[in-house]
């Protein structure tokens, strides 16, 4: 069984801040190249106190880190996958391409067979995405980063019971942009263009909003994002073959709120990505020569929305949403007659349909305050077995329906200004039933799962947290053909303890601290995800802070170190292969007024269980808004990333990654 060695944790903390403390030069000297009259605070307007990149989730006891607009734009990040991979315990199964990449989330997510072990949910405007296994060619997440404003990471299980079942990574939560965030809510018309450029795959992009608000309760949005990139060089300058990538996307959006008081909304959205690939890999993780396939790559998700908040009445914040989600994967081999022909001439359509009515609601009940979430849910995740061709073996894509109803409940219990208290339980039943070659087999399961967590916060702005939480992963379609599996729902338990501070005045009149750092324990069982594992055991630290001064310079740190074990059938405990490595990435930044944020962000991992090394990498950044002008209201990025071009493959990946590439990006609204 795995051993806590949380020690050695702190200790490999202390080497890293160490390294990357010393290195902080780099971001000093490039603030001393600018000119005297750009490195002056007087030129360029107000500086913009307590900001550094991320604010920290202080005010709750789960594991969430938010990305704002800022963010997303200032990383220039070609996939979504690119762009999480700053939160700590998050790491990628590479992530240069939208249709080859996969997340992880402490240790469970994607890895470099399947696409998503149902363990990380994926959850955009509400709506439910993603996949079943998906062999070798599974991506979680199909889309562009244009065209959201924020993502929110949740890791572990504590807050993901108004999401689904059989959660233990996380939670990750998209929300696209609305209209009014380019018209400010008046009535008019405003378009924004945005421009990009990557040097290493000679990389372009661009997306065109059409932002339009004919009248105060009604705006539309449209969106077009195209992006063209060619293979990438590593840092020793190898061309790494089949990592070019042509996806474009859509989004179209229309708000509508109406009654007395405006206390009706209605909201629809549908987006698409779609990108093909020519003579590629059947193995998106270019692991297992099957052969090569043209493929074609698309995702669609739609959504409804009907909220109901009566101006007044606190019981009553009613949401109806239906969405629908389709991921399709058509693809034929470039030279018939090979081994694999029935794997790599098997076309994959996943469809999600669900329908949620939640209400949250606030009331007193003596002392304590509450703020009650419940709601019901149905879900079917539909695949027609014509358009697979099932085999035996651990290959086998077998079609059918796996429709579920769910129950859900979330009460954050305030208990007079210093406690809070928050529990949550998930009642799920599934009924799944087979087609095609599985026509006539049908499995239901059912679970009641749950947790809770609790917080105290000081006077002085320290808080501490605990939680626990138990979650089941009910079978999934693709087990079908193992009777066992589909009666054997997966199980887990995690556990988490921490603190948390943020004040101002700290060190200085007018700067300001927020600091995060949580230890999780997590356990599963009766495993059917992951082949000879009979359980898994991890333990970890991860740290989040940020530090700005009244002068416009921050610091932001994040860290994740754990352990990771696997039950073996050999009854031995092992390390467990789909585990992240530890690491830490600490950004210095300054900002000039409304006009400059320079940044030196430097990422260190050490070791991890597939022993690619330990790697150090260092990237640039730079965000001009001037202020007066021809160039007023544009916004002009230049990016360095991977900057002393070191050769280096994470953890989890199964590609070396980019060399050094310079990015710049160009955007303005009319």
């Amino acid at each position: 069984m795995g051993k806590f060695r949380l020690t050695q944790h702190l200790l490999g903390t202390v080497s890293i801040l160490g390294l990357t403390l010393g290195s902080g030069a780099l971001a000093q000297d490039l603030l001393e190249e600018l000119p005297p009259e750009v490195q002056g605070e007087g030129f360029l307007g107000t500086i913009e106190l307590g900001q550094g990149k991320r604010e920290v989730q202080v005010g709750t006891a789960e594991a969430l880190t938010v990305i704002n607009q800022e963010e997303i734009d200032d990383r220039q990040a070609g996939t979504i996958a690119e762009l999480i991979d700053s939160v700590p315990g998050v790491a990628l199964v590479n992530g240069s391409r939208p249709e080859g990449s996969g997340i992880n989330i402490r240790g469970f997510g994607a890895n470099g067979t399947y696409g998503t072990d149902q363990k990380v949910a994926i959850v955009i405007d509400g709506a439910t995405t993603g996949s079943e296994e998906i062999y070798r060619v599974g991506t979680q997440l199909f889309t562009d980063p244009s065209l959201y404003k924020s993502v929110s990471v949740n890791r572990g299980t504590v807050g993901s019971f108004e999401f689904g079942s059989g959660i233990i990574g996380g939670v990750v939560s998209f929300e696209t942009k609305d209209a009014s965030d380019f018209t400010g809510g008046e009535i008019g018309l405003r378009f924004r263009q945005t421009l990009g450029y990557s040097s290493n795959g000679a990389g372009y992009h661009s997306s065109s909003i059409i932002a339009w608000q004919p009248m105060e309760n009604l705006e539309v949005l449209l969106n077009y994002t195209k992006r063209d990139t060619d293979a990438y060089k590593d840092g020793d300058g190898n061309l790494i073959q089949y990592t070019a990538t042509e996806p474009y996307s859509g989004l179209a959006k229309i708000k509508y709120t109406f009654g007395d008081a405006g206390e009706h909304g209605l909201t629809f959205s549908y987006q698409k990505t779609s990108t093909e690939e020519f003579d590629a890999p059947y193995d998106a993780f270019n692991v297992v020569n099957f052969g090569n396939v043209n493929r074609q790559t698309e995702s669609e998700i739609a959504t409804l929305k009907y909220e109901y908040n009566p101006v007044g009445n606190d019981l009553i914040d009613l949401t109806v949403q239906y969405s629908y989600s389709d991921i399709y994967i058509e693809s034929e081999p470039t030279n018939p007659g090979g081994f694999a022909d029935y794997l790599l001439d098997g076309d994959h359509d996943y469809t999600i349909d669900k329908l949620t009515v939640k209400n949250a609601m606030f009331f007193q009940t003596g002392a304590a305050s509450h703020d009650l979430r419940f709601g019901v849910e149905w879900i079917s995740k539909d695949r027609l077995e014509s358009q697979v061709d099932p085999v035996s073996g651990n290959v086998s894509v077998p079609g059918g329906r796996d429709e579920r109803t769910a129950l859900f409940l979330v009460d954050d219990i305030d208990l007079g200004g210093h406690w809070t208290i928050s529990p949550a339980l998930r009642w799920e039943s599934q009924k799944i039933t087979g087609a095609g070659t599985y026509a006539g087999d049908r499995y239901d399961n059912s679970a009641l799962m749950g947790g809770i967590s609790a917080r105290y916060e000081f006077d002085s702005g320290v808080s501490v947290f605990a939680s626990a939480a138990y979650t089941e992963s009910l079978p999934i379609l693709d087990d079908l053909n193992n009777p066992t599996y589909m009666n054997q729902p997966e199980k887990s338990t995690t556990y988490e303890f921490g603190a948390a501070y943020a004040s101002s005045g700290v060190f200085a009149g007018d700067d300001s601290l927020q600091v995060k750092a949580n230890v999780f324990f997590t356990r599963l069982w009766d495993v059917t995800s992951y082949s000879g594992i009979g359980a898994v055991e991890s333990h970890g630290l991860e740290v989040e802070m940020t530090y700005a001064m009244e002068n416009g310079t921050y610091f932001d740190l994040n860290t994740a170190y754990g352990d990771y074990d696997a039950l073996q059938s050999s009854g031995l405990w092992g390390q467990w292969d789909n585990a992240p490595a530890n690491s830490a990435r600490l950004t210095v930044g300054k900002r000039l007024g409304e006009a400059w944020d320079l940044s030196w962000e430097q990422v260190v991992a050490e070791n991890g269980s597939r022993n690619y090394g330990g790697y150090g990498v260092s990237n640039l950044r730079a965000t001009y808004r001037p202020q007066s002008g021809a160039l007023q209201g544009a916004e002009i990025r230049l990016g360095i990333e991977n900057a002393f071009d070191r050769q280096y493959k994470p953890n989890l990946a199964t590609e070396y990654k980019t060399g050094r590439n310079f990015k710049l990006t160009l955007a303005k609204s009319f």
